[in-house]
C-alpha cells in the first residue's frame, strides 16, 4: 500500500525520528555545516526557519537568543512543535504555509533564513527564492543545506569502491546530473504502510541563477564532512569524507538597485 507524504501520521513518525536535536545524519553531517555558515548570531536576530519540520532547529537557535518564526505546511509537525513551545516556552511562533507562498509573513521582516535541507523538497523553489528575498531584509542573508547537486543525484548516483587498487577507491557515479528533475522516496512506517514523498534534482547553476533573480548573491559555500559519532549502516564515514553529500549555500540579499 503506497501513500503521500501528507498522509495521516507521516508527520509523527518524522517527529519521533528526528526528536529534540536531529537524527544522527543531521546532528553529525548535515548541521555542523549549516552552524558553520550560521555563525554566531547576535541577540535578538529575526531567524526564519523554512520547512522547519518539527521545529529542533528553530528551539536551538531560540535558545541561543534569536527571535524564530518557522514555517511548515505539515499540520502534524506543526502539532508537535507546538506542543514542545507550550512545554518549554522559547517565544517560537509557527506558521503553516506553504514555502512558496509566505503571505503571512511581513516584507523585511526577518535578517536571516534558513533553509535545511527544504529546497529540494519544494516544487516552486524558484517562487519559494522569491519569497525568501521579499521577507528578508536587504543585507540579511539566507543559509540553506541541500543535497549536492553534483554528487547525490536522488536514485541516479552512488557510491563505488575500486578494491583492485592499493589503498581501495573510492568514486561516486552520477548521471542526470544537468536535467532538472523529480525523485520518488519511500518510507517504510511502523505500522507497515509505504508513505513516498518527492525530491528535486537542479544542477548547481540552476541555484546560483535562482539565488540571483530572487535578489540574492552567493557568499560562500560549505560541503560538510563527518564529525565524530557519524554512523551509517550503508555508508563508512571515510568515502563521504572524501565524496561530499551535502551543500551549505549562503547568500546575501542585495539592497535594491538605486537610479
Amino acid at each position: 500500500m503506497s501513500e503521500r507524504a501528507d498522509s495521516e501520521g507521516f508527520g509523527y513518525w518524522y517527529d519521533d525520528k528526528q526528536g529534540e536535536v536531529g537524527d544522527n545524519w543531521h546532528r553529525t553531517l548535515i548541521d555542523p555545516g549549516l552552524f558553520a555558515r550560521i555563525g554566531i548570531l547576535p541577540p535578538g536576530t529575526r531567524v526564519l526557519d523554512l520547512g522547519c519540520g518539527n521545529g529542533y532547529l528553530c528551539r536551538r537557535l531560540a535558545r541561543a537568543g534569536a527571535r524564530v518564526v518557522g514555517v511548515d505546511r505539515s499540520p502534524e509537525l506543526l502539532e508537535r512543535a507546538r506542543a514542545r513551545e507550550r512545554t518549554e516556552p522559547l517565544g517560537v511562533v509557527y506558521v503553516e504555509t506553504d514555502a512558496a507562498d509566505l503571505r503571512p509573513l511581513g516584507d523585511a521582516e526577518f535578517d536571516l533564513a534558513i533553509a535545511n535541507m527544504s529546497l529540494l523538497d519544494i516544487e516552486d523553489a524558484a517562487t519559494s527564492l522569491r519569497e525568501l528575498g521579499r521577507v528578508i531584509r536587504p543585507g540579511g542573508r539566507l543559509v540553506a543545506s541541500i543535497s549536492h547537486p553534483c554528487f547525490d543525484i536522488d536514485t541516479r548516483s552512488h557510491y563505488e569502491l575500486d578494491d583492485s587498487s592499493s589503498p581501495p577507491t573510492v568514486y561516486r557515479a552520477v548521471t542526470g546530473y544537468r536535467t532538472p528533475h523529480s525523485d520518488r522516496y519511500p518510507w517504510v512506517l511502523p505500522d507497515g504502510r509505504t508513505v513516498w514523498t518527492v525530491g528535486y534534482h537542479r544542477p548547481l547553476s540552476w541555484y546560483v541563477k535562482a539565488l540571483r533573480e530572487a535578489a540574492f548573491v552567493l557568499l560562500d559555500v560549505e560541503e560538510p564532512s563527518p564529525a565524530a559519532g557519524f554512523s551509517s549502516q550503508r555508508i563508512p564515514a571515510d568515502w563521504v569524507a572524501q565524496i561530499p553529500l551535502h551543500l551549505v549555500l549562503e547568500a546575501r540579499r542585495e539592497p535594491p538597485t538605486v537610479g
